[in-house]
């Protein structure tokens, strides 16, 4: 070792702490399903590779964003089941309401902005990595009830 480099781990570190971050995901996702909903501000944005091993999304979700997808975990989101290696959710996209199935090896990216929380991962793929895109689900919609500058927001969320 006089060259100064560094040798190649037996050990596969990356691998390691890749698996051990995802499981903040799932442990977050977990609280929320035992809670039965978001605490105070929180919402979450998370981008998966659609064609992962495992992701199971509606055909015009796959046709839609045939390599990645942000979807956005707010008030708008039902029948959230998480499992040890994979999540499920309810969202409605363009007022269509759509089961999705990911697994936790799928996800590339998860954010809660109420706290300026991130988490980066690595793709699994062989494909390159993408930049996550904008969240896709609808999200709370804004009126104008009487033409003032007081806007009503729907964040029902739906059981």
């Amino acid at each position: 070792m006089t060259d100064g480099a560094v040798p190649d781990s037996l050990i596969p570190y990356d691998e390691i702490v890749q698996e051990a971050l995802r499981a903040v995901v799932g442990r977050v996702l977990g609280e929320v399903e035992r809670g039965g909903g978001l605490p105070g501000e929180h919402h979450f944005y998370i981008t998966f590779k659609t064609q992962a091993p495992g992701v199971d999304i509606p055909l015009h979700l796959t046709q839609r964003f045939p390599d990645e997808m942000t979807i956005v975990i707010q008030n708008r989101f039902w029948d959230l089941k998480v499992e040890p290696d994979a999540f499920e959710v309810g969202l409605s996209f363009n007022q269509v309401p759509a089961k999705l199935h990911v697994p936790f090896a799928a996800v590339t990216g998860f954010v809660d902005p109420a706290v300026n929380f991130a988490l980066q991962f690595q793709a699994q793929s062989e494909d390159g990595e993408a930049e996550p895109g904008e969240p896709e689900n609808d999200t709370p919609v804004a009126t104008s009830e009487d033409g003032s500058n007081v806007v009503s927001v729907d964040f029902t969320r739906k059981k």
